[in-house]
């Protein structure tokens, strides 16, 4: 405790530091206090006490060096800070300072977690203390006449044994006055030693009772208000239902109705948002500035936001998409309808085509044991969890699937086929529609699938080599800890995608809240189109009540840096009070002239159709409305059959992913033992494993970080943790550090060499 109020009183340091404010003022002088696991500036010292310009914590921050004086604090791509040292010297006091402080914050969080108690008021521990008190001095009172009764029984037992053995003499009477004299004070000693007994049993029971009656009371609060919670989940499950019916019923249509029903060469199918004109930065200042990561990494906030030097305005235009009718009848239209299905050929059945044509193929598996069924109350545990990040709290394998985060990081590239096609087109705008669809993909199994995936290890690994079948091979770390970031390499047939992942999870009573950080790369090899987006936010819903269920929501912006082609892509959230398609989602491509060259339309968990844009004319209720061909499937789902509930809802690359393999890293997930465990049933033995993985690896960084204490103390420098397969560098399109792949995985796979990895297990 009087080490916890040195760390929230004492600042560990404070000084100046040049901090970068913009292209016009540049680096600004600026007074830094670090204290409390945050570091805040102002723009003098006399701010202190009434304005702070700014806050980062260092909980899950990174601390990375530039140069000879200038540093970087990110802190999960939120916030960066880009400072500048007088000297190196100063710079490194700064660094070392902040590790220390990082060091203290993430050890001062685990043990609110573990220990989860609550300071209470002064009232309350001066009360404690006086208690506390009254029982030691008892204790004291005790212990004395525990002390004079062993002393005076001892004397009374050595006067006993001499009165018999003056029996037969003349000196009996003297020597038993004295036994009598030792007998009355052992007597007096243990009449005191009853009554002190008595006081202190009776000062405990009253305290008891008291204490008791304060635990019963917070217990039936608790128990109210679990009730309320529960009740304010049903009325709103209810109501929602309701609602439901009712739109379902009511029917009608909108006054726009009339506008189509009047046109006989249009049918209106959907509203899209056109991005308004980018406005185009001066390439050269952002290129050779040391900031660009900083103004980058700003922009790429947001869940809609570019990475590129153009960025989309706030406010769009909307536009009213119609399809052109053909002069075909109602058997034709279904008939080209159940051809484009036909065409369709899902990576799946292209993977069972090619096992039966070659029967030499490592014939892979198509089962796993069943889910066992253990009845858990979730609410029991969640609701201590409200407002935490979901990393960071330990939950059974009950609420888990046997897979990893990095395993599901790979599950996306499932249909990996649509970039194959994307390969070979030669219009940009097209290849762009066709690598928005890939991103929609690959939120597909996310629908049924509400099981949370293992957290990674600190330098677990994953690969995934199925470039016999499927055309990619993909290689993913566990490269950072606090925060948690997973880096990941895939090549395929001429194309190359990498990403670094890092999720925000808030748990908010009624629905979990998961926001990927991080930006995904494709680069076209032939080509040399590069592209890049971030993903959007994920909700589970029902977490309390009901049956749990997945949404998508927010907006995606994915650009190609060569050409300037743009696809904006709307998520749109699912709500018992919207007449919209469940999961839909809808997207418009343009080119570098902010012309819309194609329209998207879909569901991210069904398929996607893609149509050429015609023409834009007219308006109506001020929204142009862009004439479009008919649209052809180019993404359908292959769904898992029925059964497929009982393992996870599992798709069938879903059960291939953790399949053991021989000859993979020791690092690898698939020899992760809570995770074999639980996929063979074992539930038991694997929470039991978790927590031994769990409590394995806090002994190994807790170890790690007084080894850097020490030699920070004695000046001494100490490296920073270093993933095995992937380096940091500086990304030359979005100026972000990022994680790359050296590519030295699969030559030592090749070599069998595997003495860089780490015991994790």
């Amino acid at each position: 405790m009087n080490d916890l109020k040195q760390y929230q009183s004492e600042p560990e340091m404070k000084g100046w530091l040049y901090k970068w404010t913009n292209y016009i003022k540049g680096y600004q002088k600026r007074w830094f206090v670090l204290s409390n696991g945050l570091l805040s500036y102002y723009r003098t010292q006399a701010e202190m006490a009434h304005t702070c310009r700014g806050t980062i914590s260092l909980q899950g921050a990174v601390i990375h060096t530039e140069d000879t004086c200038n540093l970087v604090i990110s802190n999960g791509g939120t916030q960066t800070f880009h400072l500048k040292a007088t000297s190196e010297v100063e710079r490194q006091k700064w660094v070392t300072a902040l590790e220390l402080a990082k060091a203290k914050a993430i050890r001062l969080m685990e043990s609110e977690d573990d220990e989860e108690y609550d300071i209470t008021t002064q009232q309350d521990k001066y009360e404690v203390q006086t208690i506390l008190k009254s029982m030691g001095a008892k204790l004291e009172d005790l212990n004395t006449c525990n002390e004079l009764i062993t002393k005076h029984g001892a004397a009374l037992q050595r006067s006993l044994v001499e009165l018999e053995q003056l029996e037969s003499t003349g000196e009996l009477t003297p020597k038993a006055k004295a036994v009598n004299e030792r007998a009355t004070l052992f007597r007096i000693t243990a009449n005191a030693m009853i009554k002190a007994c008595n006081d202190y049993l009776q000062l405990v029971q009253n305290q008891g009772r008291k204490w008791q009656k304060l635990l019963q009371h917070e217990h039936e609060q608790r128990l109210h208000l679990e009730e309320i919670v529960e009740h304010l989940a049903r009325q709103h499950s209810h109501l929602e239902q309701a609602a439901k019916e009712a739109n379902i019923s009511g029917g009608g249509f909108s006054d726009e109705d009339e506008y189509y029903d009047a046109s006989e060469d249009a049918a209106s199918d959907f509203i899209v948002t056109i991005p308004a004109k980018a406005r185009r930065r001066p390439r050269g200042v952002i290129r050779g500035s040391s900031v660009d990561g900083a103004l980058i990494s700003s922009a790429l906030h947001d869940a809609s936001s570019s990475e590129t030097d153009e960025d989309f305005a706030a406010n769009g235009q909307q536009a009213k998409v119609v399809t052109r009718k053909e002069k075909k009848d109602f058997l034709t239209g279904q008939k080209d309808s159940l051809e484009a299905d036909k065409d369709f050929v899902s990576p799946s059945a292209i993977g069972e085509t090619l096992d039966l044509e070659n029967s030499g193929r490592l014939q892979r598996r198509r089962l796993i044991p069943e889910r066992p069924n253990h009845s858990v109350n979730l609410w029991s545990i969640m609701k201590n969890c409200i407002g935490k990040d979901l990393t960071k709290i330990p939950m059974p394998v009950n609420f888990s699937e046997p897979l990893s985060m990095l395993q599901r990081l790979t599950e996306e590239f499932e249909y990996a086929d649509l970039l194959d096609k994307a390969v070979l087109m030669e219009d940009s705008t097209e290849q762009m529609a066709y690598v928005a669809v890939f991103t929609i993909s690959a939120y597909a199994t996310t629908s049924t699938r509400t099981g949370k995936p293992f957290n990674p290890l600190l330098g677990e690994t994953y690969e995934c080599d199925r470039m016999d079948d499927l055309g990619w091979k993909a290689i993913s770390e566990q490269v950072s800890h606090h925060p948690p970031v997973a880096a990941q390499h895939c090549s395929g047939r001429g194309w190359t995608c990498w990403q670094e992942l890092s999720i925000s999870s808030k748990f908010r009573g009624k629905y979990l809240q998961i926001t990927p950080l991080g930006i995904a790369h494709l680069i076209f090899e032939k080509s040399g189109h590069q592209y890049t987006w971030r993903k959007v936010t994920t909700m589970v819903h029902n977490i309390i009540v009901g049956k749990l269920w997945v949404d998508q929501h927010g907006e995606m912006d994915i650009v190609n840096h060569k050409t300037g082609d743009k696809c904006h892509l709307k998520y749109i959230p699912y709500s018992y009070f919207s007449r919209e398609t469940p999961r839909k989602v809808t997207g418009i491509v343009t080119d570098k002239d902010n012309s819309v060259k194609w329209v998207l339309s879909g569901t991210w968990d069904n398929k996607m159709e893609l149509s050429k844009v015609l023409s834009m004319q007219g308006e109506l209720k001020g929204k142009p409305i862009l004439e479009t061909e008919s649209p052809k499937l180019v993404w359908k789902r292959k769904w898992p059959p029925p059964e497929y509930d009982k393992i996870y809802n599992f798709t069938e690359l879903a059960i291939q992913l953790n399949e053991p393999e021989e000859g993979v890293a020791p690092t690898d997930s698939r020899n992760r033992p809570d995770q074999r465990l639980m996929e063979n049933s074992q539930w038991d033995e694997a929470n039991y494993e978790k927590l031994r993985l769990e409590e394995k690896q806090r002994i190994v960084r807790r170890k790690r970080e007084q080894e850097a204490e020490k030699s920070m103390a004695e000046g001494r420098p100490y490296p920073a943790y270093e993933p095995i397969w992937f380096q940091k560098q500086k990304d030359p399109v979005t100026g972000n550090l990022i994680h790359v792949f050296t590519g030295k995985y699969w030559e030592c796979k090749e070599e069998q060499n595997w003495s860089m990895c780490p015991d994790i297990f």
